[in-house]
């Protein structure tokens, strides 16, 4: 599976001068834990839902027995003065597993898709990826039979169990490889395996 294929085609995007209270409200309107940070139509960082809300909640005098610090710091107030510069991002023709591996190994929760000429062209999220690999095995199976319908090969049959394809078809070893292939690209499917 490519990133193209399950990346968020309009993400909700943000400029350095957008305060972080809107940024807050396009976050929760939106359901989503990070935004593309855009200047002049290009990618200029990442502001998470981390980056907005440090330093935002005062601390309540009822849970300390000592009166905090009276003199508070100035938050911030702009995106442009909490966003991530230079975010890791990812290609919409890369591979999907090779996205998720960045997004586990790097801990943030998605990251901007961008263009081969730096523009913004989706956004990939871990929980993207967690609706996809909690698709119903019957709903697989079904995507996987139109599939190998589509390409000619429905004499294969795909039977799902916990995202595993198992296809039982014709012994045509040629077709075997194709149908395996086929019913791999299907968003979901964890493995392919044919008796």
């Amino acid at each position: 599976m490519l990133v193209r294929e399950l990346m968020t085609e309009t993400p909700v995007t943000v400029t350095p001068a957008t305060t972080v209270k809107s940024a807050l409200t396009l976050l929760a309107q939106h359901a989503i834990t990070s935004m593309p940070v855009l200047e002049y139509g290009q990618l200029c960082g990442i502001v998470s839902e981390a980056d907005l809300i440090r330093d935002r909640v005062a601390t309540d005098r009822r849970a300390h027995e000592v009166l905090p610090n009276v003199d508070h710091p100035a938050r911030p107030e702009s995106v442009g003065d909490v966003m991530t510069r230079h975010p890791i991002t990812a290609h919409p023709e890369d591979d999907l597993a090779d996205a998720v591996e960045l997004l586990t190994s790097t801990g943030i929760k998605s990251v901007p898709v961008v263009d081969h000429d730096g523009r913004v062209v989706g956004m990939l999220s871990r929980s993207s990826v967690v609706q996809v690999l909690a698709r119903a095995d019957e709903d697989l199976a079904k995507d996987v039979d139109a599939a190998l319908t589509w390409v000619g090969l429905g004499a294969w049959i795909a039977d799902v169990a916990d995202g595993v394809v198992v296809l039982s078809g014709p012994d045509d070893s040629t077709d075997r490889a194709v149908a395996q292939l086929v019913a791999g690209t299907v968003p979901g499917v964890v493995d392919v395996r044919s008796p």
